[in-house]
Order: C-alpha cells, then sequence, then structure tokens
C-alpha cells in the first residue's frame, strides 16, 4: 500500500510558492549567481552606452535577480532574459528560464513561441556581433563564419534547456500519474476490503439464521410432542395404565430422536475436515476457524432426518419428502390431535429443496396448532398443480380454551418467520393469519422448478 499522493499533498513546507525550503535555498542561489554574472556584464554594457558604471551594474543585478521567481512565473523569466539580450547579459538566466519553461505545465504553443523568441533574439545579436568584430579587424575568417557562428550560438543556448526542460518535465508528470494511480488503486482496494468484509458479515448472519431455522425445525416439533405426550401420560396415568404405557414409550421415542438429532448438529464443532468423521477436540486456535456452512449443513442433515436410526444424508441433498407426509400427520394424531389430510392432483417428483420446504412448513404448522390450539381439528391440504405446488394448514378453533395453555408449551415466535423465510427462498408466496371461525390458516404456493 501506499499514501503517495496524500505525502505529495502534506510535503508543501517551504516559503511563499515553494513545495520544500531545500528549493527556496537552491533558487536563491541560483538568483545570487545570476545577479553576480549580470552585474559584472552591466560594467561593459554601461561603457558602450555611455551610462554610469554604477547604473550597469545596478540594472544586472536587478535583471539578474528575477531568477528567484523562475518556478512561480517562468515567462517572465524568459521575457526579462530575451529583454536583455541585446545588452548581451543573462546567459545563465536565460538557459534557466527556458529549462523552468519547458518543464512546467504550460501549452506547447506557448514554450515554442517563447523559445523562438528567444533563438530569435539570440541568433540577431550574435550576428551583429561577430561581424562587427570580423569588420574591426578581430576575426580573419571568412564571410561564412559570420551566419554559422550565429546559428551555432542560438541554438547552442535554447535547445538543450528547452529539451532537458520538456524531458524533466515530461518525467515529473509522469512520476504524478502513477502516484495517483497507486493513490486510486488504494482507495479502491480499502472500498474492496470493506464491501468483502460486509459480505463476510453477511453470509455469517445468514448462516446463522439458517442454522437457527434448522435447530428449531429439529427440536420444535419432537419436542412439543414430547410435552403434548408427557400432558396425556400425566392426565390418563392412573385412568387408563396401558395408554400411559404407550404414551411413555411415544415421548422416550421422541426424546431419543431429538437427542440423537441435536448430537448430529453439535458434534460437528468437534469433527475435523479430514478424519473420515472421527470426533476428537480440536485445539483452542481451531475452535474459532470451524465454518458456519459445516454447522449449518449438520443442521439441515439432522433436521431432514425422520429415522435415528437411518445414515446422514450425504452433502445436505438427503431429507425429508413429501410422501413422508402421511407418517408426519400420523404422529400428530397419535398425540391426540384430530388432523385429516388430503391431497389433489398426482404426486411427482420436485426438487430435493422444494419437497423438504413444503414438508417443514406442515411440519412447523402442525407444531404451532399443537403450541396454540390444542385438541383443535386440523386439516392438511396438499394441491400438486402444473407449476407450483401449493400447501395449506387450517385449524379450528380450540374446544376447550383452557387446553390452550393446559400444556404450558413455549413459544419463541420464530416458527412463521421460519416458514416465511423458507418459502420466499424459492420465490414462493407464504401467507398466514386467523380465519373468520376463530382458528387459524396456513398457505404457501412454492413454484415446482
Amino acid at each position: 500500500m501506499t499514501t503517495t499522493g496524500e505525502e505529495h499533498t502534506a510535503a508543501h513546507a517551504g516559503p511563499w510558492w515553494w513545495d520544500r525550503w531545500r528549493s527556496a535555498v537552491f533558487d536563491a542561489g541560483l538568483a545570487l549567481v545570476s545577479a553576480a554574472e549580470c552585474g559584472a556584464e552591466g560594467v561593459p554594457f554601461a561603457r558602450d552606452a555611455g551610462l554610469p558604471l554604477a547604473a550597469g551594474v545596478v540594472f544586472g543585478v536587478l535583471a539578474g535577480s528575477v531568477l528567484l521567481i523562475r518556478r512561480k512565473w517562468p515567462i517572465a523569466v524568459v521575457l526579462v532574459a530575451i529583454a536583455v539580450t541585446p545588452a548581451e547579459m543573462g546567459f545563465l538566466m536565460g538557459a534557466v528560464g527556458l529549462y523552468t519553461l519547458a518543464a512546467a505545465e504550460l501549452p506547447r504553443r506557448i514554450i515554442g513561441v517563447l523559445a523562438g523568441m528567444s533563438l530569435v533574439g539570440t541568433l540577431i545579436v550574435t550576428f551583429v556581433r561577430v561581424r562587427q568584430e570580423m569588420a574591426s579587424g578581430d576575426l580573419t575568417l571568412g564571410d561564412w563564419f559570420v551566419p554559422f557562428a550565429a546559428l551555432a550560438t542560438s541554438l547552442g543556448l535554447t535547445a538543450p534547456p528547452v529539451l532537458l526542460g520538456m524531458y524533466f518535465g515530461a518525467r515529473r508528470r509522469l512520476m504524478e500519474s502513477l502516484r495517483e494511480r497507486a493513490d486510486s488503486l488504494e482507495r479502491e482496494l480499502q472500498l474492496l476490503a470493506e464491501r468483502a468484509e460486509e459480505r463476510a458479515e453477511w453470509a455469517r448472519n445468514e448462516e446463522r439464521t439458517r442454522i437457527a431455522r434448522e435447530m428449531h425445525d429439529v427440536v420444535a416439533h419432537r419436542v412439543s410432542l414430547m410435552v403434548v405426550h408427557s400432558a396425556a401420560l400425566q392426565a390418563v396415568a392412573r385412568k387408563d395404565p396401558e395408554k400411559a404405557v404407550r404414551n411413555a414409550a411415544l415421548v422416550g421415542d421422541m426424546g431419543r430422536q431429538a437427542l440423537t438429532e441435536l448430537r448430529e448438529m453439535l458434534g460437528v464443532l468437534r469433527r475435523s475436515g479430514d478424519d473420515g468423521g472421527a470426533t476428537r477436540v480440536p485445539p483452542a486456535r481451531d475452535r474459532s476457524q470451524v465454518p458456519l456452512a459445516a454447522v449449518g449443513a449438520a443442521a439441515a442433515a439432522a433436521a431432514y432426518r425422520a429415522d435415528p436410526d437411518a445414515p446422514a444424508p450425504a452433502g445436505g441433498d438427503g431429507g425429508p419428502c413429501l410422501s413422508e407426509l402421511d407418517e408426519l400427520v400420523g404422529q400428530s394424531a397419535a398425540a391426540g390431535m384430530v388432523v385429516d389430510l388430503s391431497v389433489e392432483g398426482e404426486l411427482r417428483g420436485y426438487a430435493a429443496r422444494i419437497e423438504q420446504t413444503a414438508y417443514r412448513v406442515v411440519q412447523e404448522a402442525l407444531t404451532n396448532v399443537h403450541k396454540h390450539a390444542a385438541g383443535a381439528k386440523t386439516h392438511v391440504r396438499l394441491a400438486h398443480r402444473g407449476a407450483e405446488i401449493a400447501m395449506q394448514v387450517e385449524n379450528e378453533p380450540p374446544p376447550e380454551p383452557a387446553s390452550v395453555t393446559a400444556a404450558r408449551l413455549p413459544s419463541g415466535g420464530n416458527g412463521l418467520l421460519g416458514m416465511r423465510e423458507r418459502v420466499l427462498a424459492l420465490g414462493g408466496v407464504f401467507v398466514s393469519g386467523p380465519t373468520d371461525a376463530g382458528g387459524f390458516r396456513v398457505s404457501a404456493v412454492i413454484p415446482a422448478a
């Protein structure tokens, strides 16, 4: 990771327009050298122009000091350098000014125009100076030397600073672009990490909800039947010993089945993923790494087992099916419920998840009848349609209001919510509510595909 862009922004700690004190000191040094050069060159300029020497020196020092503002106003520096070219001073100022101008983020046409003006000015001044020297006899070369010297001098003083400035300017802009891309990539990675964490948290919450729903389906139905049978056992223990024995046997069977299923769900927390199903206690550092999906799979496998002696379904594909509704209704009838089952349409094969959902809806609805309307007559209807499967569980009002709480069955309020979640997850429709006659109705329609 990098925060180069932020560090680059925060690095502006120099005076005025300088980013760093080092840059300010460097520019001040260049301006001092340029002022000294121009001041020295102002002496012959004052003699040739007939001005006092002090005026020429002051003029040169002031012109050379302009280099101090080269980073802020490079155009002004180049214009001053062009202006003092006829006085044959400011060579350092001209070269540094052209370099700064070419490296700055200015339109290329401005850079080209100013570089051309500097080239032409240097060319003219050099041409005139060399011709004067040849006319005075200081130089005895041919006439060809005048344009050659003027052109070579002007190109030598203009082209190298401009080319170097363009190169280093492009390099600086490239580095800034890379820093911006690095910052943008860092921000994107942070967003991706935050979204991944949100998705992981959402997945954990969904898996916890699924585990809770599966455990509710496993425990609620069997334990509710156990409570109903135990209440009946208490009522008939002295009057009908044979019936009490049968109820006690049913309670024992229900308890053993519930314990077996709970053991399977909780045992996955101590089960290794590659030990062939052997149970062991993992080290402390591994206990927090047991995936919730494994717990959910074990919960679903335990919930879908109708026979405690049957092998666990592999991969979560096994489970209750619609053909076992007769057995489910029979268990409720054995607990004293008056219930009838009617099936419309021809029974055909559905996806395992669809059959499991339909079975769980009927199972939970019957459990709610045991809890809230004990003794009420219940109607279970199942309809096989072309593109969907529909189910309805409706109970009449309980014959004796006191019997509703006789077994004292607790309710957590999650049964209807779990049924709704199951049905909506398959794209179905779920409706529940009281009937006009005082009973309760649960209806669900699930797409067949």
